[in-house]
């Protein structure tokens, strides 16, 4: 009688090393790099602060922009991720607006290493049609189009173009990101948040000076 050979379920030992591996040079390629800038970071020093040969980082990234733009891709994915379980949490859809945004610029004061490769790499590949952020957003955007245009039908926002609205709120995320990191701002991320929805939301109009306006 012939025994039987049981499976492991999952991925096979070998795969999950290689996955770790991966995540383990991208996590600290991000630190050398947002450390020591692109042009001058050597592969050697995150090899060495891995404690594994400069081959094995190449076995995984045949080159040096390969691995950048790797460490690059994996941080805004890393960010979408955060805002995806932020708006989870959330039943109601303005709610979790609130939270995308909110989330956006609380990765963004945690992790202040990926402000510094978005820069890096619009400085070091011009000749790149989209850079990495740009390309994810527009990769995730048509799902924020559809809950605008659901809004508007609903009557609780104005008829306003959806890519108009997405295009001013990402705009003033994505400001407040670089201003945050530029000038050492470290104001929480739910009062940034909220000021930004207010304005957004509200308008700094009274509604008489609104009238006033639409009647001149």
């Amino acid at each position: 009688m012939s025994a039987t050979i049981r499976k492991c379920p999952g991925r096979p030992p070998d795969e999950e090393l290689k996955a770790r591996r991966r995540e383990e040079i991208l996590e600290t390629a991000m630190h050398v790099f947002a450390r020591h800038g692109y042009q001058t970071a050597d592969v050697q020093w995150i090899a060495d602060e891995l404690k594994i040969s400069k081959g094995t980082v190449y076995h995984y990234f045949p080159s040096k922009e390969e691995l950048f733009l790797a460490t690059v891709d994996r941080g805004v994915e890393l960010l979408n991720q955060y805002i995806d379980a932020a708006t989870a949490r959330r039943s109601e859809v303005i709610d979790q607006m609130a939270a995308a945004i909110e989330a956006y610029l609380e990765f963004f004061q945690q992790h202040p290493q990926l402000v510094d490769l978005l820069i890096q790499e619009r400085a070091a590949f011009r000749d790149r049609r989209q850079s990495t952020y740009f390309q994810r957003r527009q990769e995730r955007i048509g799902r924020w189009h559809a809950t605008i245009a659901e809004l508007i039908a609903a009557g609780r926002f104005r008829d306003v173009p959806p890519e108009k609205v997405t295009g001013v709120l990402g705009d003033l995320v994505y400001g407040t990101m670089f201003t945050n990191h530029m000038s050492g701002r470290s104001r929480p991320s739910q009062a940034q948040a909220a000021d930004i929805l207010d304005v957004v939301f509200n308008g700094v109009l009274t509604e008489r000076e609104r009238r006033r306006r639409d009647g001149r």
